[in-house]
Order: C-alpha cells, then sequence, then structure tokens
C-alpha cells in the first residue's frame, strides 16, 4: 500500500445479522494496522460514550418495545454523537475509519424493514449527519445460515434477530438493493466463503483505493 488517504478515509461494513461484517472490519483494522496506517474500528449504535449508551436502549428488550419512528430518532442521535465525538476528529487527523455498521442499517432496518419510512431516514440523515461513507463494503450472505449464526452468539443484544428468518430475507434483499442505489460507494462481498478468502478479498480491494 501507498501513503496515507489525504483527509481521511471512511469504510463502513454493512450486511444482515450473522453475516461476518464485524469480524471482516476488524481484520481489515488490523491488517492495516500491521501496514502502518493509523486507523480507528467503531461501531454503530456505538462507538462513542453517549452512542453506546443508546446502543443499550435499541438493542436490549423485547422486539417490540420502540417503533420503527421512534428507533430512527434513537439511531440519528447515536450517530450524531458519534460523528461529532470520534469518526470527524479520526477523519481530519488523516486517519482510516472502519465502522461496523452505519447509516444504511437504518435506512434498512427501520426505513424500509419496519415500515415505508426510507424519506424520513433520508430527510434526517441529511440534517443531522450530512455524510457517506467513502466505501462500504456489504458482506452478503444467505439469511438462515446468518440468522443461526447471529443467535449461536447467545448475547443479550437480540432484539433484531428475534424478528426471524423473513425478516433477514427482507433485509438481504434491500441491502443489495441498496448497492446498486450507491453504486459509486458500495461492493458487494461473497461472506459465504472461507474467512480468510473473504478478509483477502476486502483488503484487496482496499489497497486498491488506497493506492
Amino acid at each position: 500500500m501507498n501513503g496515507k488517504p489525504a483527509g481521511g478515509l471512511f469504510i463502513s461494513f454493512e450486511g444482515i445479522d450473522g453475516s461476518g461484517k464485524s469480524t471482516q472490519a476488524r481484520l481489515l483494522a488490523e491488517a492495516l494496522g500491521k501496514a502502518g496506517y493509523e486507523t480507528i474500528l467503531t461501531r454503530e449504535p456505538g462507538g462513542s460514550v453517549g452512542a453506546e449508551q443508546i446502543r443499550s436502549l435499541v438493542l436490549e428488550g423485547d422486539p417490540d418495545r420502540w417503533s420503527a419512528e421512534t428507533e430512527i430518532l434513537l439511531f440519528t442521535a447515536a450517530r450524531r454523537d458519534h460523528l461529532e465525538k470520534t469518526i470527524q476528529p479520526a477523519l481530519r487527523a488523516g486517519k482510516i475509519v472502519i465502522c461496523d455498521r452505519f447509516a444504511d442499517s437504518t435506512r434498512m432496518y427501520q426505513g424500509i424493514s419496519r415500515g415505508d419510512l426510507r424519506t424520513v431516514v433520508d430527510d434526517l440523515h441529511s440534517l443531522m449527519i450530512g455524510r457517506e461513507p467513502d466505501v462500504t463494503f456489504i458482506v452478503d450472505m444467505d439469511p438462515a445460515i446468518g440468522l443461526a449464526r447471529a443467535k449461536a452468539r447467545q448475547t443479550s443484544e437480540e432484539r433484531f434477530e428475534d424478528f426471524g428468518n423473513d425478516f433477514q430475507v427482507k433485509m438481504r434483499a434491500g441491502f443489495l438493493a441498496l448497492a446498486e442505489e450507491f453504486s459509486e460507494r458500495c461492493i458487494v462481498i461473497d461472506g459465504a466463503r472461507d474467512l480468510g478468502e473473504v478478509n483477502q478479498d476486502i483488503l484487496s480491494k482496499t489497497q486498491e483505493i488506497l493506492a
């Protein structure tokens, strides 16, 4: 890899629950760090003190705990704090920010899969966030396999997994449609392959961007 991106580089990872995107985000951060890049690995919801507090509100509890409208407001509030406290300072310092989920997840989970609220999500995003990642890797995975993986984690943050397989099928279709809509920044990655093979594919594409 050559040099450091001027003004930093913002990379997000998206995909259905259990797709392996979190693991791939971590592996990319580790590889870039070893190559000499200043890299920040973060996540959504979360990534700052305030956003992590909101994370527990939206990812734990009964599946029907919040309406889709309330979730949009909570996720946007968390994202704004994350942007102010973590993402923007790192990018200004010329670092590479690797984020496990960003606005695309809200577009899918709340904007489409839980109600026809995509316009609301986009309007709030434009008003309060105002930027997209430079690159988005969408890790594609069979919904049944992804859901089984997600449930096997046995964490307290299973609220969205509890919506079931039909929800995940809808989400996968939504992410693939999103990749076409934002084709200038979205790269679809086949997540059904060996872990190392997926990692190498993502690393190779990142090297091309950084070259």
